[in-house]
């Protein structure tokens, strides 16, 4: 897999790009506020139709106009493909060459990226809301129709706390009760297959970055299941949400949310015997997070049988030297197609070789420039 071309047409601050990247790294370099991250997230709506900053779809289309759009070019197995997504007055249209794409499964046809941004080094300490997001974006690159089912289960939740929220009788509840454990069990199977791969290669991973001896664990467990978690069927896991639904109803009733399901797990992150939210020290979390980029890079590469495209935006200045140098020369010896943006081009400079190409971001400009 590879990305040929982009362009994009009133993304952000983004009013015109064309730019084609190398097959291994390009480097956008310019100052804070310049459109850097606005050109590594068009890239990624193209690639996941998810957006990396915005909560609504609105915020991506640039002032004054009433249309964004985003085009790439990619080689997959052999063969060109072009998708492109339009988002316009609060909503989006994909298209596959050149047509409005049938379904989501023929959209993405195996495009796959790992995004890493510095929101991810605050998800060690921060709260289990960050840790699911960053969980789910995992489960997403891996099982693509995590997209579709998650807001499935997003639009039952919405309404089911809506009704809570008005006392309404139970017998309105109990429609979106089942579609929540349905659906809710479906997307504990996905979470659970993800960690079942990714796990065992990011506590390697942590182990290699800084030489850190003390173990990491990456373990994840719904709360409220009165059964085994890890060796239950989906038909036993949607049985278990479904009776937790109704157990937790009052509760439900009185607080106005629905108090049981995949949105309210928590990523559980451990340092030998200690939560790493509360022990961990910078360094230490910065590892964590890094561990999991790399062994999600690996799994992906496994799974689907090439790398992923990644994206780090300005991730360099977020790092320690010994954790930037670790990252950065596993990035070189990974061979992946990588897009990176810095403030400072000396802190990817071991991320560079021979075929990287040179981008400086001004004012939402993209232009080619010279290896700084």
């Amino acid at each position: 897999m590879r990305l040929l071309s982009l362009s994009c047409e009133n993304f952000r601050n983004l009013s015109r790009v064309t730019m084609t990247p190398s097959p291994r790294a390009t480097i956008a370099v310019g100052e804070n506020g310049q459109g850097k991250t606005n050109l590594l997230e068009a890239l990624y709506y193209l690639a996941t139709l998810k957006p990396l900053r915005a909560n609504t779809l609105k915020e991506l289309v640039q002032f004054t106009q009433g249309r964004a759009r985003v085009e790439g070019r990619w080689l997959l197995s052999g063969a060109e493909r072009d998708i492109a997504v339009e988002v316009s007055h609060g909503t989006r249209t994909a298209f596959v060459d050149g047509k409005r794409a049938a379904s989501l499964e023929a959209y993405f046809g195996g495009v796959s990226v790992v995004a890493f941004t510095p929101d991810d080094l605050s998800v060690v300490k921060g709260g289990p809301d960050g840790r699911r997001a960053f969980l789910d974006r995992s489960v997403f690159n891996r099982f693509p129709a995590y997209l579709q089912e998650s807001r499935e289960y997003a639009r039952a939740l919405k309404s089911r706390n809506r009704l809570l929220k008005e006392q309404a009788p139970h017998a309105h509840l109990q429609v979106w009760d089942e579609t929540l454990a349905r659906v809710g069990a479906r997307l504990w199977v996905r979470r659970r297959a993800l960690l079942s791969e990714v796990a065992p290669r990011a506590q390697v991973a942590f182990g290699r970055i800084g030489r850190l001896e003390v173990p990491a664990t990456f373990r994840y467990e719904p709360a409220h299941l009165a059964l085994p978690f890890q060796t239950a069927s989906e038909a036993e896991l949607q049985a278990a949400l479904s009776r937790a639904l109704d157990a937790r109803l009052s509760r439900d009733f009185e607080r106005g949310h629905t108090s049981v399901g995949p949105h309210v797990d928590d990523l559980e992150l451990t340092l030998g015997e200690h939560a790493a939210r509360q022990y961990a020290s910078q360094g230490q979390s910065r590892a964590l997070v890094i561990a999991w980029k790399v062994a999600e890079i690996e799994n992906l590469s496994a799974t689907n049988g090439f790398l992923p495209l990644l994206l780090l935006d300005d991730v360099s200045s977020e790092l320690d030297p010994e954790r930037n140098a670790f990252l950065m020369q596993y990035l070189a010896d990974s061979g992946a197609q990588t897009l990176l943006t810095t403030t400072d081009a000396q802190l990817v400079r071991r991320a560079a070789g021979a075929e990287t190409a040179w981008l400086s971001v001004k004012a939402g400009a993209v232009t080619p420039m010279g290896a700084p």
